[in-house]
């Protein structure tokens, strides 16, 4: 026993070393790219590159200074990308309509429906009442193992329609309550225990974190990079993916992934009783603490329903009246996935919770406060570099550069694992969104440079995007969960690095090559 406790001590005297280096490297990374990163596009605009037009070597220039300042983020990512655009008016690679015609983008509107329904739901308690309704099923129990599935269960089916960093706030608050509970139980069992050294506590903040992060790929709306990948396709190859068809893969690979997350984290951090007394009844209490249905939880629901439907009707009518039957063509015509999303979020600002007093459902200050500006921004941004490298023949340039560093004649399965791996690593070490940015353009260009369908590199960017699971810098969950203090950095890198790599190789390019290509033909 005390050389257990010495063990856990050294681990978390290490783990505060290791933080406090991580946070000197984030400090020395900012600075070194402020300077480096103007010092880097100069040198890259002054060295004769054949090949190139005069726009497309000014643009190249610009997005090496976007792409070091997005790594190493010396200012805000989202001013980063105000930037790009900004240069290329500037320098004359376009026009101001062209250059900021991105913004206007009906990918952005369907963010922006997405973020206003997920406010309306999380401000009405509608997310913690699914969470709760969940973990107070008669299968959960107070079964630890089944505790810390329902838990899992609860954030990867939330985040596929909240925002990745909403779900996991939502759910740590009950996660820690879980393990008050334990922590009691075994008080009244004449034992005590240190929950920042109980494995598995670290095993439920991971799972409330990864969890989280998985369920993101479930839609399109459920994390940044799945739609940033959809709006480059849209318009770099001109192809479009609709909502029901991502959920089929994206449903495929949550599920897969939450597999391996459920195995992986259940056999490090194994739960050491077979009952947690008193876990049954606080989830009991929180529950009745939420009370009955009120107006706008239900005006909410319908608002949200609305949406989904909307969102996936289309799907059920192809198979249904077939991919050319001109009700379906109509249908789109005048349903996209933007209106359908601007739909849902519209009816909450129509649907009364008290007509007499004119409130209704959501108002304009609530609203706003919802919309993750800075990701709209940043989606905006890439969108506009990305459609600026196709009008200026850099695309085309950087793909055949690419494909010539392959060998000339790369194979699908090859080019697919690089750029999945390319953006995996990257979004490990920033912002999931500004790796998208960076990978995206690139995956989709040297798939079409080698001759290849861009569909299974883009799906693959974006999934694999989703898979930063290594640092507490890698996504917002896994900050929150790793500040509670029971979650050791080495052993978030260690459960990490499995889950990661066993979830790009068994799942992501199996997806990709097969289920996503079946799909779209």
């Amino acid at each position: 026993m005390k050389e257990n406790r010495q063990e856990v001590k050294k681990e978390k005297n290490s783990g505060d070393k290791i933080h406090e280096a991580e946070l000197a490297f984030d400090r020395k990374r900012r600075s070194i790219g402020f300077v480096c990163g103007p010092i880097c596009a100069i040198l890259v605009f002054m060295t004769p590159i054949a090949g190139l037009s005069i726009a497309a070597h000014k643009l190249l220039a610009i997005m090496t200074l976007v792409a070091l300042w997005w790594i190493t983020e010396p200012i805000p990512i989202p001013v980063t990308s105000l930037l790009g655009p900004t240069l290329a008016v500037i320098t004359g690679v376009t026009d101001v309509g062209k250059a900021f015609a991105a913004f206007a983008n009906s990918m952005i509107f369907l963010f922006m429906g997405g973020f206003i329904l997920a406010k309306a739901m999380m401000m009405h308690g509608l997310d913690k009442r699914f969470a709760f309704g969940l973990l107070s099923m008669s299968w959960v129990g107070s079964n630890p193992k089944r505790i810390f599935l329902a838990i899992g269960l609860a954030c990867a089916l939330c985040s596929g329609w909240v925002s990745n960093t909403a779900t996991a706030a939502m759910m740590f608050p009950i996660a820690l309550g879980l393990l008050e509970a334990i922590k009691e139980m075994f008080a009244a069992n004449g034992k005590e225990i240190k929950l920042d050294e109980y494995k598995y506590a670290t095993g439920i903040m991971l799972m409330t974190a990864y969890a989280a992060s998985i369920g993101g790929v479930l839609t399109p709306i459920g994390t940044p990079p799945n739609l940033i990948m959809l709006g480059f396709l849209d318009q770099m190859a001109g192809i479009h993916i609709s909502f029901f068809e991502w959920m089929i893969w994206g449903g495929a690979a949550m599920v897969a992934y939450f597999v391996i997350a459920y195995i992986v984290l259940t056999w490090m951090f194994p739960a050491d009783v077979k009952r947690i007394d008193g876990a049954e009844a606080f989830i009991a209490n929180k529950r009745k603490e939420l009370g009955s249905w009120t107006r706008a939880q239900k005006n909410t629901l319908a608002a949200f329903l609305t949406a989904v439907v909307l969102w996936v009707l289309p799907g059920f009518m192809s198979i249904a009246l077939g991919a050319d039957a001109p009700a379906l063509k109509m249908y789109n015509k005048l349903f996209p996935e933007a209106i359908a999303a601007m739909a849902g979020a519209l009816l909450l600002f129509f649907l009364p919770v008290n007509w007499k007093k004119r409130e209704f459902t959501l108002d304009w200050k609530d609203a706003v406060q919802g919309v993750e500006w800075g990701t709209l921004i940043l989606f905006g941004g890439g969108l506009a570099m990305g459609g600026m490298m196709y009008t200026t023949g850099l695309s085309k340039w950087v793909g055949d550069c690419i494909v010539g560093w392959m060998g000339g004649e790369p194979s699908e399965l090859v080019m697919v694992a690089i750029f999945c791996v390319m953006a995996l690593l990257l979004s490990e070490l920033t912002s999931h969104t500004a790796a998208t940015n960076m990978i995206g353009p690139l995956g989709i260009t040297a798939a079409v440079s080698a001759g290849f369908s861009p569909i299974p590199v883009a799906v693959g960017i974006a999934l694999s995007a989703s898979l930063g699971f290594m640092l507490p810098v890698s996504t917002p969950p896994n900050a929150i969960v790793y500040a509670s203090g029971y979650v050791p950095i080495t052993k978030m890198i260690k459960t990490g690095v499995f889950i990661d790599f066993i979830g790009i190789f068994c799942v992501t390019i199996p997806i990709v090559l097969y289920l996503v290509t079946w799909i779209v033909g």
